[in-house]
């Protein structure tokens, strides 16, 4: 088994037949509520399946934050990724190969967005890295 990390982006498809994205605040409360289902659902299934690990929303609000050296405080004015960028959420998963990966981050981009439509929204699709071999010293 193999775990992934889906990315959910606030961003539509860059291809020129898709209609431009509406932001979740430009949503009916019925199609909110029909999108917040469809991640229950979809979570549900996984759960059946055994390949749910954990999954949340995050809000668009968000802060920078570096390291600026002992006893300076942390900088906080920037980068700022544009409101298209962001991530709306993600949902961790535990697979038996990346093509089933692939399948479920497919369906994922499904989840019905304005007008009950799916969103064919982009997914960042991670693997996580292995965990290195135990070392052995003597």
């Amino acid at each position: 088994m193999a775990k992934y990390l889906m990315l959910k982006h606030y961003r539509s498809s860059s291809a020129p037949t898709d209609r431009p994205f509406a932001p979740m605040d430009q949503w009916t409360p019925e199609e909110i509520d029909a999108h917040v289902q469809y991640m229950h659902d979809f979570a549900d299934k996984l759960r059946q399946s055994g390949e749910f690990v954990d999954a949340q929303g995050l809000s668009p609000e968000g802060t920078w934050v570096r390291y600026d050296g002992p006893g300076r405080p942390p900088v906080t004015d920037g980068p700022f990724p544009e409101t298209k960028d962001l991530i709306a959420g993600w949902m961790m998963i535990d697979v038996d190969s990346h093509q089933r990966a692939l399948e479920l981050a497919g369906e994922l981009s499904a989840a019905p967005g304005r007008h009950g439509e799916p969103l064919h929204e982009w997914l960042e699709l991670r693997s996580f890295l292995p965990a290195p071999p135990p070392t052995v010293t003597e």
